[in-house]
């Protein structure tokens, strides 16, 4: 039969390259937008904080579209969404790709959101085209890579690659002393699956750079090789609590004085590894936090990047060393937990390679470069084989409500993206 003929054409591997004109750009900025409608600000950004409402709406939404697309959707026990379609041989890996859903408290419409649609419009051109691929293919949505209301990113990446256990991930509270675990089951997300790593081929992420790079050299796409290492740390600094207009400078301990300090050493640590460092302090909680009281705790965090172990060692060992000494000089005490440490990680070369010849074969523009932030993609490497792709946004501004692409720029992910994941799951 013709149409028989034609279908089983479009499902040889040396077909693959030519599918990627059928990307509906426009279908893609649209799920984007809807997406962004949920958890929507009155700045153009978005608040979706994991295991919130709008983190459950986003889920719900993802869910639908999903089953629309006729893939069989299941999550684990730590909130991770998968969904599959089949490949021609059920009994082989599936290739993984997909990102998060979760936003910063004023984030922006395109972390995170653009590698989980992208990678529904990777589904949908499939099934537009009539294509199986050798491989099954399952887009993942990961629960809470950004941290940023329970203290540890990449939190579902890290208990499904077995970097985290899940009790401990369970244990995790917010602000209000709400667990994990009890946030999972109050959106209804704590999955029935085993929040473990599964057989997994390879894994792919579509991105946002995150930074200025991109732009500046007028490059398309990012071909990215690894990421850089980094060391987490809450800090508790404890003083004492005394009357800011009776109390003379010799009798005060001022944990925030202290706290100001420390912050200046992360600083001065970073700036002293030129344009390679990275230290920042994001959080900081006073106590009591009243005009005419010294403060007498400070709770705030501490995160140090670098491309290099050596450097990520160093690091580590000179700001606890320093950060105690300015302490002690303060007449406070410091608590420094060390929430986790993530060594860099290289990208798979096979799948590295994978991304550089897609582009290649869609004439555009591309640089390597290593990523500045750490993503899901990181944890999954330290199991499988992984690669990035990275497109630009302006300015480089993200987790920010400000944060923008251009339709044409995720397209441009996208096409890339259908690419490197169909050629590897048609691979013999």
């Amino acid at each position: 039969m013709p149409g028989t003929a034609k279908r089983l054409s479009l499902n040889r591997v040396d077909m693959a390259p030519r599918t990627h004109h059928r990307i509906n750009g426009q279908r893609l900025w649209d799920s984007l937008m809807e997406l962004a409608a949920l958890g929507a600000t009155s700045k153009g950004g978005v608040r979706r904080l994991a295991l919130t409402e709008a983190d459950r709406a986003g889920r719900d939404r993802f869910r639908l579209l999903c089953e629309q697309a006729k893939l069989a959707v299941r999550v684990d026990a730590i909130g991770n969404m998968f969904a599959r379609r089949e490949g021609r041989d059920p009994a082989r890996s599936p290739v993984l790709f997909g990102s998060h859903l979760d936003s910063q408290p004023s984030g922006g419409k395109f972390d995170g959101a653009l590698g989980v649609l992208a990678g529904l419009e990777v589904i949908r051109s499939l099934n537009d085209l009539g294509i199986t691929t050798e491989a099954p293919l399952e887009l993942v949505n990961w629960t809470d890579e950004e941290g940023s209301r329970f203290g540890r990113s990449m939190m579902g990446s890290a208990v499904w690659s077995g970097a985290l256990p899940l009790e401990s991930a369970y244990a995790l509270t917010d602000r209000e002393g709400v667990t994990v675990r009890a946030a999972l089951e109050g959106i209804g997300y704590r999955g029935s699956e085993k929040a473990e790593a599964f057989p997994v081929d390879s894994y792919f992420e579509l991105h946002i750079e995150q930074g200025p790079i991109l732009e500046q050299e007028s490059k398309r796409v990012g071909i990215v090789t690894g990421a850089q290492g980094m060391v987490s740390y809450d800090a508790v600094v404890v003083g004492q609590d005394a009357h800011a207009g009776s109390t003379p400078p010799s009798a005060r301990k001022d944990a925030l004085v202290c706290a100001a300090r420390i912050v200046d050493l992360v600083d001065r640590m970073m700036r002293a590894r030129d344009e390679e460092g990275r230290g920042t302090v994001g959080q900081m909680l006073v106590l009591p936090n009243s005009r005419n009281v010294i403060p007498g705790e400070v709770r705030f965090s501490i995160d140090f990047r670098h491309f290099k172990q050596a450097e990520v060692d160093r690091l580590e060992a000179e700001f606890s060393s320093d950060a105690k000494s300015i302490a002690r000089n303060c007449g406070v005490s410091l608590d420094l937990l060390r929430l986790f440490r993530i060594p860099p990680q290289p990208f798979d070369p096979d799948c590295v390679a994978l991304v550089r010849e897609a582009a290649s074969r869609l004439g555009i523009e591309t640089r390597d470069m290593v990523s500045g932030a750490i993503h899901d993609a990181v944890e999954v490497a330290s199991r499988i084989p992984a690669a990035m792709i990275f497109i630009p946004c302006k300015g480089g501004l993200s987790h920010n409500e400000a944060e923008s692409i251009l339709p044409s720029q995720a397209e441009d992910g996208c096409r890339v993206l259908f690419e490197a994941v169909v050629s590897r799951a048609m691979r013999p």
